[in-house]
């Protein structure tokens, strides 16, 4: 079960990236285009938020279950290689969540079209950011293969 929930994990972040760059270049060219903000629109950002929020769950299921998760003393487990697991990834993609989904609301609630597109794209942007951030990337030090097979 854990390994195949990790090639899910994996393999799932490539549907959230695709969809926040999607919602995230609608918002910019709806912000910098100035037009107004549609079904559509709106459909792409709940899509893609939906799909985090998935990547969230399955995420926080292998956090209980993984090998690599230490909870052990708090002053011993920061010395350890699997910090990252336990600490870093976790709280920042669980801030990226935070930060797309409240901004999501947030953009929603403009006045007209072009102040929504311009919230979006802005949230988008930085919760963006804060995952580019956190994905153990194949060069960092705790890497991960673009693909798990």
């Amino acid at each position: 079960m854990y390994q195949g929930l990790i090639h899910f994990h994996s393999m799932w972040r490539y549907v959230v990236l695709v969809l926040l760059l999607l919602a995230i270049l609608k918002s910019l060219a709806g912000w910098f285009g100035n037009k107004e903000h549609t079904n559509g629109d709106a459909k792409l950002a709940l899509f893609a938020m939906i799909s985090l929020h998935i990547q969230l769950l399955v995420g926080l299921i292998l956090y209980g279950i993984s090998p690599a998760v230490n909870f052990g003393p708090m002053a011993e487990m920061m010395k350890m290689p699997n910090r990252y697991w336990t600490v870093e990834h976790l709280i920042m993609m669980i801030v990226a969540v935070v930060v797309i989904t409240l901004g999501r609301n947030y953009a929603l609630k403009a006045d007209d079209g072009h102040g929504k597109h311009k919230r979006m794209g802005i949230v988008f942007l930085i919760g963006l950011a804060i995952i580019f951030i956190s994905i153990p990337w194949p060069w960092s030090q705790v890497s991960r293969a673009y693909f798990p097979f």
